[in-house]
Protein backbone atom coordinates (compact mmCIF):
# COMPACT_ATOMS: atom_id res chain seq x y z
CA UNK A 1 0.00 0.00 0.00
CA UNK A 2 1.21 3.50 -0.80
CA UNK A 3 2.55 5.08 2.41
CA UNK A 4 0.58 8.29 1.82
CA UNK A 5 -2.69 6.41 1.50
CA UNK A 6 -1.85 4.48 4.68
CA UNK A 7 -1.40 7.79 6.51
CA UNK A 8 -4.64 9.22 5.13
CA UNK A 9 -6.46 6.08 6.23
CA UNK A 10 -4.97 6.43 9.74
CA UNK A 11 -6.24 10.04 9.92
CA UNK A 12 -9.68 8.84 8.90
CA UNK A 13 -9.73 5.93 11.36
CA UNK A 14 -8.69 8.39 14.09
CA UNK A 15 -11.54 10.74 13.16
CA UNK A 16 -14.08 7.94 13.10
CA UNK A 17 -12.91 6.95 16.56
CA UNK A 18 -13.24 10.56 17.76
CA UNK A 19 -16.84 10.85 16.64
CA UNK A 20 -17.94 7.33 17.64
CA UNK A 21 -21.13 7.52 19.65
CA UNK A 22 -21.96 11.14 18.81
CA UNK A 23 -25.61 11.47 17.83
CA UNK A 24 -26.72 13.03 14.54
CA UNK A 25 -27.71 16.21 16.39
CA UNK A 26 -24.13 16.79 17.55
CA UNK A 27 -22.60 15.85 14.20
CA UNK A 28 -24.87 18.44 12.54
CA UNK A 29 -24.48 21.17 15.17
CA UNK A 30 -22.77 24.38 14.06
CA UNK A 31 -21.39 26.03 17.20
CA UNK A 32 -21.16 29.80 17.56
CA UNK A 33 -18.08 31.09 15.77
CA UNK A 34 -18.01 28.25 13.22
CA UNK A 35 -19.53 28.04 9.75
CA UNK A 36 -19.71 24.27 9.45
CA UNK A 37 -20.07 21.10 11.49
CA UNK A 38 -18.43 17.72 12.01
CA UNK A 39 -20.36 15.82 9.35
CA UNK A 40 -19.71 18.56 6.78
CA UNK A 41 -15.97 18.23 7.46
CA UNK A 42 -16.18 14.47 6.98
CA UNK A 43 -18.05 14.91 3.70
CA UNK A 44 -15.62 17.61 2.65
CA UNK A 45 -12.66 15.25 3.06
CA UNK A 46 -14.39 12.72 0.80
CA UNK A 47 -15.16 15.45 -1.73
CA UNK A 48 -11.60 16.83 -1.72
CA UNK A 49 -10.10 13.39 -2.28
CA UNK A 50 -12.51 12.74 -5.14
CA UNK A 51 -11.87 16.13 -6.70
CA UNK A 52 -8.09 16.19 -6.37
CA UNK A 53 -7.49 12.57 -7.31
CA UNK A 54 -10.23 11.61 -9.76
CA UNK A 55 -11.68 14.78 -11.25
CA UNK A 56 -8.29 16.43 -11.85
CA UNK A 57 -7.06 13.21 -13.48
CA UNK A 58 -9.98 13.22 -15.91
CA UNK A 59 -11.68 10.32 -14.14
CA UNK A 60 -15.27 10.10 -12.96
CA UNK A 61 -15.76 10.57 -9.23
CA UNK A 62 -16.63 7.33 -7.46
CA UNK A 63 -19.33 8.66 -5.12
CA UNK A 64 -22.86 9.88 -5.76
CA UNK A 65 -23.07 13.63 -6.29
CA UNK A 66 -24.98 14.05 -3.01
CA UNK A 67 -21.74 13.08 -1.24
CA UNK A 68 -19.72 15.47 -3.38
CA UNK A 69 -21.33 18.78 -4.40
CA UNK A 70 -22.70 19.80 -0.97
CA UNK A 71 -19.20 19.45 0.50
CA UNK A 72 -17.13 21.37 -2.05
CA UNK A 73 -14.85 24.18 -0.97
CA UNK A 74 -16.91 27.31 -0.38
CA UNK A 75 -20.03 25.43 0.67
CA UNK A 76 -21.51 25.16 4.12
CA UNK A 77 -24.09 22.85 5.68
CA UNK A 78 -27.50 23.54 4.17
CA UNK A 79 -29.60 20.72 5.64
CA UNK A 80 -29.67 18.33 8.57
CA UNK A 81 -27.94 15.07 7.66
CA UNK A 82 -29.95 12.17 9.12
CA UNK A 83 -28.35 9.20 10.91
CA UNK A 84 -28.72 6.80 7.97
CA UNK A 85 -26.89 9.18 5.64
CA UNK A 86 -24.22 9.79 8.29
CA UNK A 87 -23.58 6.04 8.32
CA UNK A 88 -23.14 6.12 4.54
CA UNK A 89 -20.65 8.98 4.87
CA UNK A 90 -18.73 7.01 7.50
CA UNK A 91 -18.60 4.00 5.18
CA UNK A 92 -17.46 6.15 2.24
CA UNK A 93 -14.89 7.77 4.50
CA UNK A 94 -12.89 4.53 4.44
CA UNK A 95 -14.02 2.82 1.24
CA UNK A 96 -13.00 5.77 -0.94
CA UNK A 97 -9.45 5.50 0.39
CA UNK A 98 -9.35 1.74 -0.25
CA UNK A 99 -10.70 2.36 -3.76
CA UNK A 100 -8.07 5.04 -4.31
CA UNK A 101 -5.32 2.53 -3.56
CA UNK A 102 -6.82 0.05 -6.04
CA UNK A 103 -7.03 2.73 -8.71
CA UNK A 104 -3.51 3.94 -7.97
CA UNK A 105 -2.29 0.38 -8.45
CA UNK A 106 -4.17 0.27 -11.78
CA UNK A 107 -2.33 3.47 -12.78
CA UNK A 108 -5.50 5.26 -13.91
CA UNK A 109 -4.14 8.67 -12.87
CA UNK A 110 -1.71 9.14 -15.76
CA UNK A 111 -3.06 12.51 -16.91
CA UNK A 112 -3.60 15.35 -14.49
CA UNK A 113 -4.91 18.90 -14.85
CA UNK A 114 -2.97 21.37 -12.71
CA UNK A 115 -4.94 22.86 -9.84
CA UNK A 116 -6.64 26.18 -10.09
CA UNK A 117 -8.81 28.23 -7.81
CA UNK A 118 -8.19 28.49 -4.10
CA UNK A 119 -5.09 26.29 -4.04
CA UNK A 120 -3.43 28.50 -6.63
CA UNK A 121 -4.25 31.54 -4.48
CA UNK A 122 -2.16 30.00 -1.70
CA UNK A 123 0.70 29.27 -4.06
CA UNK A 124 -0.04 25.56 -4.15
CA UNK A 125 0.00 23.91 -7.54
CA UNK A 126 -0.80 20.25 -7.92
CA UNK A 127 0.60 18.87 -11.17
CA UNK A 128 0.27 15.12 -10.60
CA UNK A 129 -1.45 12.46 -8.54
CA UNK A 130 1.68 12.40 -6.34
CA UNK A 131 1.25 16.12 -5.62
CA UNK A 132 -2.43 15.50 -4.85
CA UNK A 133 -1.63 12.72 -2.37
CA UNK A 134 0.97 14.88 -0.63
CA UNK A 135 -1.51 17.74 -0.35
CA UNK A 136 -4.25 15.42 0.92
CA UNK A 137 -2.04 14.50 3.88
CA UNK A 138 -1.93 18.17 4.89
CA UNK A 139 -5.63 18.65 4.14
CA UNK A 140 -6.69 15.62 6.21
CA UNK A 141 -4.67 16.92 9.17
CA UNK A 142 -6.10 20.41 8.83
CA UNK A 143 -9.70 19.21 8.89
CA UNK A 144 -8.95 16.69 11.64
CA UNK A 145 -8.07 19.68 13.79
CA UNK A 146 -11.39 21.30 12.95
CA UNK A 147 -13.31 18.14 13.85
CA UNK A 148 -11.53 17.93 17.22
CA UNK A 149 -12.22 21.63 17.90
CA UNK A 150 -15.89 21.22 16.96
CA UNK A 151 -16.20 18.17 19.21
CA UNK A 152 -14.61 20.06 22.12
CA UNK A 153 -17.01 22.96 21.62
CA UNK A 154 -19.89 20.59 22.42
CA UNK A 155 -18.53 19.77 25.87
Amino acid sequence: MDHRIEKIKRFRLFLLDQIAGLPAEQLNKIPAGYNNNIIWNMGHLICAQQSLCYFRAGQAITVEDRYFSPYRTGTKPETFIPAAEIETIKTLFLSTIDDLQVDLDKKIFQTYSPSEGILKLYGIELKSIDDALEFLLYHEGFHSGYVIALKRSYE
